[in-house]
């Protein structure tokens, strides 16, 4: 019980952030405050093999697989305010109060008894006893659901899948059409320049200059300007200095005499 009230409103807390948080990143890490809160719980209940599985299923990858996509997709344009939907936001509201209403009479009248654990059921076994259940009681239960998530698999690929109507570009009609794309449309021709001015921090966000001094734009990862996570270098200036003077440089960075 101890470990109930202490990680529910943790539990709590987080799941509410994510209605809240507008950072895809920020969601994702509260969301695996959930996810390790529950496997604790699991833990604290006598079921080693749930806690198992949620951690390495649903936080290692389910969850990691969530970031990967986000940190190599991103986004590229801020979020639309326009509501699509006359009165969309008062319905939503409504249909939350009405919803939370629901849940506070229920919990209400709801009769909690002695927590007891998972004595019974794990009398031979966590393991043992959980696939008794699978393959006994449950089997049907367990085959359906399989089923269904096979079936879900199977539709997205279905979904996903494009069929080629073109024949796929050769490395001379890429090139080609790079140069095509110059004459037409003045597109750069090679490679962007690569970010980075310093290789301090996450360089990745630091545009690269050009001869004249002004930043590259096209350094930048249009994700990162979309967030507005994009640095300057001479905002950075301040930093390189103090590395300098840490080091023993000097304003050429040349070794001092001191």
């Amino acid at each position: 019980m101890i470990a109930f009230w202490t990680l529910a409103p943790v539990m709590v807390l987080a799941a509410l952030g994510l209605l809240v948080v507008r950072k895809a990143v920020h969601a994702a890490l509260l969301l695996a405050v959930v996810m390790i809160s529950l496997a604790i719980q699991y833990a604290v209940l006598d079921a080693p093999f749930l806690f198992a599985v949620q951690i390495i299923v649903y936080t290692g990858a389910i969850l990691m697989l969530f970031l990967f996509v986000v940190m190599l997709v991103g986004v590229d344009s801020s979020d639309s305010v326009v509501e699509t939907i006359k009165g969309q936001r008062v319905m939503a509201a409504t249909t939350g109060l009405l919803l939370g209403l629901v849940l506070v009479v229920g919990l209400g009248q709801l009769a909690l008894g002695t927590a007891t654990g998972l004595d019974e059921a794990n009398a031979a076994g966590n393991i043992e006893g959980l696939a008794d259940l699978l393959f006994s009681r449950y089997v049907v239960i367990f085959e359906l659901t399989a089923a269904l998530l096979i079936t879900a698999a199977l539709g997205a690929m279905v979904l996903a899948h494009r069929e080629r109507l073109t024949p796929k570009l050769s490395q001379a009609d890429t090139a080609a059409k790079r140069v095509r794309d110059y004459a037409e449309k003045g597109t750069h021709l090679g490679p962007l320049p690569a970010p980075g001015v310093y290789a301090r921090h996450n360089a990745v966000d630091t545009p690269a200059l050009l001869p004249d001094g002004t930043a590259a734009e096209d350094s930048i990862s249009r994700t990162l300007a979309a967030r507005g996570t994009v640095r300057s270098a001479p905002a950075m200036a301040d930093d390189i200095e103090e590395l300098k003077r840490q080091l023993g440089l000097d304003e050429h960075g040349r070794e001092s005499d001191q």
